[in-house]
Formats: structure tokens, sequence, C-alpha cells
């Protein structure tokens, strides 16, 4: 068994733990494998282990990992990172989902920009749920405006909302935050049929995420060992 199996099954018993001990059915959480900055044979190895979603940050690193594993049609790749408009293009040509919309302009060029033989991109919208200056992201006030307008957009999929809190050590506090993220989708739900997504929750506060509803966590660290910043410049 190589190390990244052994991670991999040791991050999905925690998912299972989780999920089990709040009620929830396992099978809802979706593990999104962050590689961002891990070589190709790193991604082949979680691959080998079942692993089939991944996250990339960096908009040209994911594109090159996507084409050099092309021939690997069950994968399915995530972008996670912050969204430059000049870098729009590439996401919507080669990625299936966006974490973070978090304008309109970013979501008019996606849905331009998307090719019509795809299906329309799951987008998210990521809400700054901490209010800190230094992350991306909306306010909640500020959802209900955006929402509507990529609703109306004909190659985009509103599917529900991403967030990356402030570090917080106590679950309690954990718990307070991440409920508003929860109250929020569940709002939107009403609104629009496609919403069943809800973005958060990394090694650190996977535990909390799940409790409050999340349906996506994403783990690298855990799974691929600590990242290499020279493997790749960020793009």
């Amino acid at each position: 068994m190589t190390s990244i199996e052994h991670n991999l099954q040791e991050v999905r018993q925690r998912i299972s733990a989780a999920a089990e001990h709040c009620g929830r059915n396992p099978q809802e959480i979706t593990l999104i494998a962050v590689s961002k900055t891990k070589p190709v044979s790193a991604i082949e190895e979680a691959i080998a282990a079942g692993q089939t979603a991944f996250g990339e940050n960096y908009v040209q690193e994911g594109v090159e990992k996507i084409q050099a594993l092309a021939r690997y049609s069950q994968i399915e790749w995530h972008f996670i990172g912050p969204l430059q408009s000049n870098k729009s293009r590439q996401v919507a040509e080669h990625f299936a989902w966006c974490h973070t919309v978090d304008r309109l302009r970013i979501a008019l060029r996606l849905s331009e920009q998307r090719p019509v033989h795809l299906p329309p991109l799951n987008v998210l919208i990521q809400i700054n749920i901490s209010d800190e200056k230094s992350k991306s992201g909306i306010m909640l006030d500020a959802l209900s405006e955006l929402a509507n307008a990529i609703a109306t957009l004909p190659n985009l999929r509103l599917r529900g909302l991403m967030a990356i809190p402030a570090p917080e050590s106590d679950y309690s506090r954990q718990c307070a935050v991440y409920q508003k993220m929860a109250d929020a989708l569940a709002e939107l739900k009403h609104q629009y049929p496609d919403v069943d997504t809800l973005s958060l929750g990394m090694s650190d506060d996977m535990t909390a995420a799940i409790a409050a509803g999340s349906t996506m966590v994403r783990i690298g660290t855990a799974i691929f060992g600590a990242r290499n910043t020279t493997t790749y410049t960020q793009q």
C-alpha cells in the first residue's frame, strides 16, 4: 500500500466517522483531493486508490494536469482557487466545477466561454463568511443578487456555496460560523432546484463542517503530504 493510498483510507474513515456521529450518510459527502503543487505521479497514485475528484488552485498548473491525465475519463476536476478574468477561459474549457465565483463579471465570462459540446459548468458562489479582507468571496447580504444573475446564464449551473472560514480551533465556534453557511444554502435551495452543494471544510475543521451539512470537503496535505511550492509556480 502506498502512503497516498493509506492517507486516503484514513481521511475517508474520518469522513465516515464524522458523518455517522451527526446522523448523516457518508455517501452524501464528496472528498475533493487538493492536488495543487503535487506532481502528476502523486495524482495517479490517488486515482489508483479510487479517488476521482481533484481540486486545483492555479489555472495553468491545473490545465497541464488535466491534459496529462486525460486518459482517466472518470476524473472530475474542480477549480478551487481565486480566478482572474484573464484566466476564465481556461477554467471554462477544462474544469467541471468552479468553486470560487464571487462577481458577476467572472460568471458572465465563464458562461460565454464554456464550449457548447460540454455540459454547463457547475459553479459555487464563494462567501467570505468570516469577513476577512485578505480573502475572496462576497458577503451573505450580496448573495441573493448574485445568485439571481448566475441562475439566468445558459452555460452555468448554480449548485451552491463555498467558503474558507478563518482558522478557529474551538469546535463550538467553528459550528456557529458554519451554521450560517448551512442556513444560507437552505434558503438558496428554496429558490433554485439544482442547488445541493456546500463546499466547506478542510483537514482541521472537517468534523464541524460535516456536522453543519457540508457535502464537499477539500483535503490536501492529509492526503499528499506537505506541499512543495517549488514544483509549480503559482498561476
